[in-house]
């Protein structure tokens, strides 16, 4: 692809152009197996970050025996540098409700809840008045499913969806140990899906458009696409939505202040790519999270030369250090002591060769950590000191 030629989709954020709820009213006369099958064709995975098959995951949860459902919107949005979900349920919240009440009417669900940010309250009253306008269209289409909002509590693991669910229970914010998965034993104990805001809005695009037209979206062997949340050292910092398969160098064409030294791609749980690697890296879902293509839910700051790395990976550690729920050992002190390490580095109480000790460290968290945030910290943490080892050291 080359420079300025990045393709700017605007699918998601689209004015209605009908009633969302029409759209619905055809969708919900579909086979429920069709519409599975074309949402498992399309490839489309969960847009919060962790990627699995969100037909794969309908159809689990359909299959699961239980006279009571549940599906719930996670708009817990904590990764920073995220606010794709927060634009959504601001200028489009009828795609997101219809979004959830496919998902309902297929699996058999009567109930949906969406998971909303603390920070997100002031989104509560507009939201309400769109569920009101909801539940009323829904009577007419002879939908049994109403929505209610669940206020969060601030907690960066809650973006985790039975972290959530153990939140939403009254309990501590904490992953359980899986299996079993929510789609058998979610919350209050019956099958639950849980799904990303854009996700659901995602599904309800490739049940509208067909499985075919969504996959010619996408390039170097991605398909469809997906909204990024652009910030940094940037002059057009915001909500994009973009093609998958977008190589770094891409967005840095694009977005770019024109002096770019490093992107971090998917938060501060992702993966930070030097200048050099730019044109080697894509952002999609397929091939290891550690080859060349890198997931993320969203989230790209970039940074340019006047930013220590040194000080972005201290940012870094010191909010997981706040944000670790402390119920595993390898996540509770493995963090605290990546962020001692490098400051014992830098006060140079510690030779630079301790920093092989600290990335074995981080290797370590990343098998026999419980949940997703003990086991993406190596992701940041190794690929800012293996490739800035010199602003850590010095």
């Amino acid at each position: 692809m080359s420079k300025n030629s990045l393709k700017r989709l605007d699918i998601i954020f689209a004015p209605y152009s009908t009633s969302p709820y029409k759209l619905l009213s055809e969708l919900l006369k579909k086979d429920k197996d069709a519409i599975i099958q074309e949402l498992i064709e399309s490839g489309l995975k969960g847009r919060g970050g962790a990627g699995f098959l969100t037909g794969l995951k309908w159809k689990l949860a359909k299959e699961a025996k239980g006279n009571e459902k549940y599906v719930i919107c996670n708009a817990d949005e904590g990764e920073p540098g995220t606010f794709k979900d927060r634009e959504i349920l601001s200028q489009v919240p009828r795609k997101v409700f219809s979004g959830m009440a496919l998902c309902a009417s297929i699996i058999g669900a009567n109930k949906g809840i969406i998971y909303l940010r603390a920070e997100y309250n002031f989104l509560k009253k507009d939201l309400q008045k769109e569920i009101n306008i909801f539940e009323a269209e829904a009577k007419k289409l002879n939908l049994d499913f109403s929505i209610e909002i669940f206020s969060g509590s601030g907690a960066y693991v809650c973006g985790e969806e039975t972290a959530l669910i153990e939140s939403m229970e009254g309990k501590r914010g904490e992953p359980r140990n899986k299996p079993p998965f929510p789609v058998v034993n979610g919350y209050l104990g019956k099958p639950t899906v849980v799904n990303n805001v854009e996700t659901f809005v995602s599904a309800r695009m490739v049940c509208s458009i067909g499985a075919k037209e969504f996959n010619k979206f996408g390039i170097h062997g991605q398909k469809g696409s997906k909204l990024f949340s652009i910030s940094g050292d940037t002059p057009k910092g915001g909500v994009y939505e973009l093609e998958l398969g977008l190589t770094v160098q891409d967005l840095v064409d694009e977005f770019g202040d024109g002096d770019t030294k490093a992107v971090q791609v998917g938060g501060v749980s992702g993966f930070c790519v030097p200048r050099k690697s730019f044109a080697k890296r894509t952002i999609g879902f397929t091939g290891k999270f550690t080859g060349d293509s890198l997931p993320t839910g969203g989230s790209i700051m970039i940074f340019n030369s006047s930013r220590s790395m040194y000080n972005v990976l201290h940012n870094y550690l010191d909010f997981f250090c706040e944000e670790s729920c402390g119920q595993c050992t390898p996540c509770r002190v493995g963090v605290q002591q990546l962020l001692l390490g490098i400051e014992a580095i830098k006060a140079n109480n510690k030779p630079s060769s301790y920093l092989k000790t600290l990335v074995k460290l981080a290797d370590t968290m990343r098998v026999s950590s419980k949940c997703g945030l003990g086991q993406s910290i190596a992701n940041s943490f190794q690929s800012i000191v293996e490739e800035f080892t010199e602003e850590i050291i010095y």
